[in-house]
């Protein structure tokens, strides 16, 4: 009996038709393989993975592969968005099995959850050098009847070697600027400098790097971070029709992209393009901001408040379908206009894709419109009006599905996007989606000082894990920097102090993934690494460092550095996959700064203007009045501080010595391009 029909994930509901006797992850399924002494086969995917489809046709869809499931296993269906948590233990396990890892993820274990086989997409028939899913099912089905001390003894090992994993140890390795130092040359060896990014195909977006890289006074540090988000910004990898960014590009030079949408992804590249923007003022990456952020407000925002999850890569059985176009629909709908969209898209009739065509911009348009001897804002101008043709045309098209499912670590990492988006443009619409998002995840997936991690259809579940804590706590103080409304900073106080109860692992320092009443998994993990998100543990440090400051609580950023020792070295070696890290250690060796503004957030636009123009990731900025002792009680760098002459007045202070106070723009952009 498939038991999927009553879950809320859609990734599990896509498959509560197939004839495999799924269960989703409960303890039923794992009492029913004690019982019945058979071993367990976990199978883990999400809704946009294109590879899940297919070998959800080829074999799950399969009665005869069906048959062999349920004759010899005990089923489970995971949707990794929903439990990371699962996923991260057993794809650990996959990667150490077999050197790589990925979705679908196929996992063999015993009817205690301990691994003992584990591999990726399995095809229905032998080809691609890998053995069929039917073989390897018979052959696992006789070792578990014929070798089962062969297999428990490989399932305890798996688990032990698991379990080692786990529990990195803080060293005493000191915690030093010549790290950062050594992370940068190291990147600056292994940029692309033609196409940007870092590494060959298949190439993702590097989000925690653009981090670091923005954020260093390394000249040669910024080109790399711009060039990366330019050429993201032209390339197919970037929806140039609707907005927003695909998961990553199957080439090197950002043409091709696998088509799926993360909301992810595109949060993290809008703060970082975001940041870029205070840099240089650059138009382009303004345009893909509201492009990206118009895109989620459009189509990935529930009526509640809360931001969807992901859209797939297929549409009609076909991945891409949805986005690509050829000579002739471009000629049949846009008339004199076809050949300007042609020739500023890349689209032929030989195509770039499989005789077809991703949109994709091979010159800059301020190159473009030289070309064409016209401004370069005639020029966007004319392709505004040429996008706008073509998304209606392409909006007659079966859209991709949607995985309408509210993650609350994505939700917190969009929420930060559109803060941080509002407040560095300028544009209060962005805040106050914002804003609508915080009071979403608060009314309905925060009860009783605890999160839920996943919620569709008014059903919150799976108790919070620590990136939905970290994410959320660092997502208010964006918030918070954004409106100066105390009650997100006190909200991200709350969520700190529970991190501190329930994920601090007070044996070896650093922070669970799981809290210390969640269930009970055959190992506690805890992440250092980032994956398409920042690590937890990275996450979890710039909170606390964050936090500490704004309240004086020296202990926290003790608990902070916890979490980064361990990874001290690794940092230097292997730096690109550890961005957050990196930003966190430079965070904790920055010299406390602070930002006192003595007035109300209306009477202070002109100062708060003048700061949102300035690049200032480890400063902490505080508004309130001389009478709101509530809130200055909270922030001891604001007491007695009084305003000059009954204006909004502004404290710099760094390292323990302040500037004089000012009330004026001007003075204050003096002293913020001195300290």
């Amino acid at each position: 009996m498939n038991r999927l029909a009553q879950e809320t994930s859609p990734y599990l509901l896509q498959h509560k038709d197939n004839p495999v006797d799924w269960f989703p992850w409960t303890q039923e399924a794992f009492d029913k393989a004690k019982a019945e002494d058979k071993p367990i086969l976990l199978s883990v995917g999400y809704s946009a993975c294109h590879w899940c489809h297919v070998m959800a046709h080829e074999s799950f869809e399969d009665e005869a592969t069906a048959g062999l499931m349920n004759a010899f296993f005990i089923n489970i269906k995971v949707d990794r968005e929903e439990r990371p948590d699962v996923d991260s233990i057993y794809m650990s396990a996959v990667q150490a099995m077999t050197g790589q890892g990925g979705w679908p993820m196929t996992v063999v274990m015993t009817p205690e959850g301990k691994p003992f086989f584990g591999g990726t997409y399995f095809p229905k028939l032998e080809r691609y050098g890998q053995p069929s899913f039917t073989r390897v099912l018979q052959s696992l089905a006789t070792a578990w009847q014929k070798r089962r001390e062969e297999v428990l003894e490989s399932a305890d090992k798996m688990t032990q070697y698991l379990g080692v994993l786990s529990q990195v140890v803080s060293d005493e390795a000191e915690l030093s600027k010549a790290i950062l130092e050594e992370a940068l040359h190291k990147l600056q060896a292994e940029f692309d400098s033609q196409h940007g990014g870092f590494g060959g195909a298949p190439k993702f977006p590097p989000h925690s790097v653009l981090k670091f890289l923005l954020r260093q006074k390394e000249p040669s540090a910024l080109l790399m971070a711009e060039k990366t988000l330019q050429k993201m910004a032209l390339g197919g990898i970037y929806d140039h029709i609707g907005g927003g960014f695909a998961r990553y590009s199957v080439d090197e030079i950002w043409l091709v992209p696998h088509f799926e949408k993360m909301l992810y992804d595109n949060a993290q590249l809008v703060q970082r393009y975001a940041e870029a923007y205070q840099h240089s003022q650059n138009p382009l990456y303004k345009r893909v901001i509201d492009e990206t952020l118009g895109w989620v407000s459009r189509e990935m925002t529930s009526p509640e408040g809360g931001f969807y999850s992901a859209l797939d890569a297929d549409s009609e059985g076909e991945e891409g379908k949805y986005y690509i176009w050829t000579e002739a629909e471009i000629d049949g709908f846009l008339g004199t206009d076809a050949p300007l969209a042609k020739s500023y898209f890349d689209i032929s009739g030989s195509g770039n894709f499989e005789g077809k065509n991703i949109p994709n911009v091979k010159l800059e348009p301020s190159l473009f419109a030289r070309q064409l001897e016209l401004s370069e804002t005639e020029l966007l101008e004319r392709i505004s009006a040429i996008k706008q043709q073509m998304f209606l045309a392409r909006e007659t098209r079966v859209r991709p599905g949607l995985d309408d499912k509210i993650l609350c670590s994505w939700n917190a990492l969009m929420l930060a996007a559109f803060a941080d988006a509002g407040r560095i443009l300028g544009h209060e619409p962005y805040i106050e989606i914002a804003r609508n998002n915080a009071r979403f995840i608060r009314s309905k997936m925060y009860t009783a000082g605890r999160l839920k991690h996943s919620y569709k259809e008014g059903v919150a579940k799976t108790q919070g894990l620590l990136e939905d804590y970290a994410y959320f706590g660092l997502a208010l103080i964006s918030l918070y920097r954004a409106t100066f409304e105390f009650e997100w900073l006190e909200l991200a106080f709350d969520l700190a102090e529970t991190i501190r109860a329930h994920f601090y692992d007070h044996k070896n320092g650093g922070f669970f993934s799981t809290a210390d009443d969640a269930e009970k998994l055959i190992i506690r993990p805890k992440n250092h690494f980032d994956s398409p998100n920042p690590s937890e543990n990275a996450a979890t440090a710039e909170l606390l460092i964050s936090l500490a400051r704004y309240a004086s609580k020296a202990d926290w950023e003790e608990l902070a550095t916890t979490a980064i020792r361990p990874m001290a070295e690794a940092m230097r070696k292997h730096p690109s996959g550890f961005g957050s890290l990196l930003c966190a250690l430079e965070f904790w060796l920055s010299p406390p700064k602070e930002i006192a503004l003595i007035s109300t957030y209306a009477e202070a636009k002109e100062l708060l203007s003048e700061l949102n123009q300035q690049a200032l990731p480890y400063t902490v900025i505080a508004l309130a009045e001389p009478h709101q002792q509530a809130i200055l009680n909270h922030l001891p760098f604001m007491q007695a501080r009084p305003k000059l002459a009954d204006k909004a007045t502004v404290y710099v202070c760094e390292g323990g010595v302040c500037q004089l106070p000012v009330n004026d723009p001007k003075a204050l952009r003096e002293i913020l391009v001195k300290t």
